[in-house]
């Protein structure tokens, strides 16, 4: 059994040799453990640091055992926060059973005689504290990341949403994860209100079906961009089970963030547009609601429809604009398109052929015919505000 004689020898020459200890601790990092030997300078010094601190940690523990939890989480305050975010906790256990084995296999030589055993067994004690004082940091760190990481996610989601795509919004992208690339943004409600748990719950599903997805939660309104390497559809089908009911509506193709800002806005103006439409598909694309878009009042989706449904036509030259115009001021009736430019139905239908492989738009369909209809009535307003008086 140790007498205070003994424990105050053992400590004597734990302290003496703490320095030792340290030094062969890390040559055993580095023999045993390449991870930390393809660590950056800085890093390394980081896990210097807390293999140094354990060693003195245990020592202080030693001389005074009642102290415990304070001396073991002491250990981790000697490396900055970041430690959590480039080194694992698996590798911080590993770092944490390196100095153990080291310290342990030196009992020998630092114990009084006879303390040998009661060392040994100290030094387990102290092993257990120290894991669990470990997993609890990273504990901490998880929890504290998380919830700065949905804090930020909800202000590049709202800078998306408003297009404010400033200097600093990459750089808060990236350290969510988000490259650019494809990207797949879609937005529609909820599944009701969401507290904090089905929220955390719903993000995580999401980061399952599609890694580095950046997912906004307003209210009702759900926004999900996601990188697209792959098939869209397949993903945007994946990803439709978490909206709740309703519209539900993907922006355009998009690579760079500001092109993901603009696809996000066409998106949230393209759920409220979609009740006017009737037979609004779901998903539907923001593009297939370019005319709704424009009735309620957005600048993006009209500048668009004119430019790939009315300007194409003009350019085209020769009748194809006066064909299209003259069929749909006819109630979009051939023969009476025909009667009015006195040239047969065929010619007329020939010429509507001929608009819809140049704009994919076929005015012999009912929708397709709202769209251009509408394209052509903004396109004769634009026209008439900029002809000279």
């Amino acid at each position: 059994m140790a007498t205070p004689e003994m424990r105050k020898d053992t400590l004597r020459r734990l302290r003496a040799g703490s320095g030792k200890l340290a030094t062969a601790a890390l040559k055993s990092l580095d023999a045993e453990h390449p991870w930390f030997s393809d660590l950056p300078a800085q890093e390394r010094s980081w896990v210097g640091s807390v293999a140094q601190a354990g060693i003195n940690s245990f020592v202080s523990w030693y001389a005074a055992p009642g102290e415990s939890y304070r001396s073991a989480t002491e250990v981790f305050a000697a490396a900055p926060p970041e430690l959590t975010r480039s080194i694992s906790l698996q590798h911080t256990l590993s770092i944490v059973r390196t100095v153990v084995k080291i310290v342990e296999s030196h009992s020998d030589e630092f114990a009084s005689p006879g303390n040998e055993q009661h060392l040994r067994e100290a030094i387990l004690r102290y092993s257990r504290e120290i894991a669990f004082s470990a997993a609890e940091v990273y504990a901490r760190a998880a929890e504290s990341r998380g919830a700065w990481d949905a804090r930020l996610e909800a202000l590049v989601i709202d800078a998306l949403v408003r297009g404010e795509v400033g200097d600093d919004l990459p750089s808060r992208a990236a350290a969510l994860g988000w490259k650019p690339g494809p990207t797949l943004v879609m937005v529609g409600k909820t599944h009701g209100p969401l507290g904090e748990v089905q929220s955390a719950e719903l993000r995580r599903h999401m980061r399952r079906v599609a890694p580095g997805s950046l997912v906004g939660i307003h209210g009702e309104d759900l926004v999900i961009i996601a990188r697209s390497d792959e098939d869209r559809t397949k993903l945007a089908e994946e990803l439709m089970p978490s909206f709740g009911p309703g519209p539900v509506v993907i922006g355009p193709e998009a690579v760079t963030l500001a092109e993901v800002a603009r696809s996000t806005r066409a998106a949230f103006t393209g759920v409220a547009a979609a009740p006017a439409w009737a037979l609004t598909p779901r998903p539907v694309g923001a593009d297939d609601l370019l005319p709704e878009r424009v009735l309620v009042g957005d600048a993006a989706a009209r500048d668009r429809l004119m430019a790939v449904a009315y300007d194409p036509i003009v350019k085209a030259g020769g009748s194809l604009q006066e064909t299209v115009a003259t069929f749909l001021d006819c109630g979009r009736s051939l023969e009476l398109a025909s009667r009015t430019m006195f040239v047969h139905a065929n010619t007329v239908r020939y010429r509507l052929k001929k608009v819809a492989e140049l704009t994919d738009w076929d005015v012999l369909s009912t929708r397709d015919a709202h769209i251009l209809e509408t394209a052509f009535a903004l396109g004769r307003l634009r026209d008439a505000a900029h002809a000279p008086l």
